[in-house]
């Protein structure tokens, strides 16, 4: 959603009028909250380990197919832009079938398998990350677009509690959290020399604090809103490597990231060795990630301060700022109104 929100928002800021189809999740109330227009249809991701559930959002998503068919003819978009996941599937067939333009974006360093089945029928595919064989003029790097960067450190620090002179570590795993980075952050660096701003996700944050008490330079929170004031709190990102890496390198931190071992054909490591490769960051597997191996990693970064700064440079280096800009002038040019 955060992409996607952040290209609507840039159409906007263009004049367009922007409405969201979108299924039953959050979106139902953040899209309407950010003043789009949100459009509802029902379909379901395909499960991969239970042949009913499959075989039920297959034909949800004949009729998600059917439900879009008739939301694009009353809406008579000018272009249509699909975001990939299951939603997006319905949706972006719908606009093939009635001959809309459509402009794909893709966040991951793979396409996902909506975007693979669209991809020949767009006019063009927004990449987060280049792809080996997916070349211009189809394909275009763009970056994955991400919110306006926080540039404020004094008031995020004075909002999360943190002297102007600590250094400070921001844990985070996504809005869920990631249980191995928060068990291995509350065992491994409660007791750290420097300050902890934990963002551990819902699910796990009374257990954590429970285990954790009250040690004085630990900040936990289930979620922090804008996150921007989170990254521009810290000096070090302990975090997992989805999308949110571009939020990382928007903010010029370096990162210590522990990719999801189970998501789809591995691209969360794929996206750490592109931040690694840059310098950007080191890497733990989440089978070597402990306390003991966390505390470790971090006390070693943060005793090169040298190092953590040329890793902040490398890392801002990365940064695709104007992503969500370009997008939207892709989408322009395929509605015929330039960009």
């Amino acid at each position: 959603m955060v992409p996607a929100l952040a290209v609507a928002g840039a159409l906007q800021a263009d004049g367009a009028e922007v409405a969201w189809v979108g299924g039953e999740r959050a979106e139902a109330s953040l899209v309407p909250e950010a003043g789009i227009r949100f459009l509802p249809v029902r379909v379901s991701g395909l499960s991969r380990s239970n042949p009913l559930k499959a075989a039920r959002a297959v034909l949800q998503a004949f009729g998600a197919v059917a439900a879009a068919w008739r939301i694009l003819g009353r809406e008579r978009p000018d272009a249509v832009l699909g975001g990939g996941g299951y939603v997006a599937g319905p949706v972006g067939l719908a606009a093939v079938l009635r001959r809309v333009p459509l402009v794909l974006t893709e966040a991951d360093s793979h396409l996902g398998l909506t975007n693979r089945l669209l991809a020949r029928f767009a006019r063009r595919v927004c990449l987060a990350f280049p792809i080996d064989g997916r070349d211009e003029p189809r394909f275009r790097v763009t970056g994955r677009p991400v919110p306006a960067p926080s540039t404020d450190r004094a008031a995020a620090r004075l909002r999360f509690g943190i002297p102007d002179d600590a250094v400070c570590v921001l844990v985070f795993g996504g809005s869920l959290g990631a249980r191995t980075i928060n068990d291995a952050a509350v065992a491994g660096l409660a007791d750290a020399g420097c300050w902890v701003l934990h963002a551990s996700g819902h699910r796990d944050f009374d257990e954590l604090r429970a285990r954790l008490g009250a040690p004085p330079r630990y900040v936990l929170e289930p979620y922090i809103q804008p996150f921007g004031d989170a990254l521009v709190a810290s000096d070090l990102v302990v975090a997992r490597s989805g999308g949110s890496i571009f939020e990382i390198a928007a903010h010029g931190r370096p990162a210590l990231l522990v990719p999801y071992p189970h998501a789809a054909a591995d691209h969360q490591t794929a996206n750490a060795r592109w931040m690694v490769d840059s310098g950007a960051a080191v890497v733990v597997t989440d089978a070597e990630l402990s306390g003991a191996r966390l505390r470790s990693e971090v006390d070693r970064l943060l005793a090169e301060p040298a190092r953590l700064a040329a890793m902040a440079s490398a890392s801002a280096g990365l940064a695709r700022v104007d992503a969500a800009r370009e997008i939207a002038r892709e989408v322009l040019s395929a509605a015929g109104r330039g960009g």
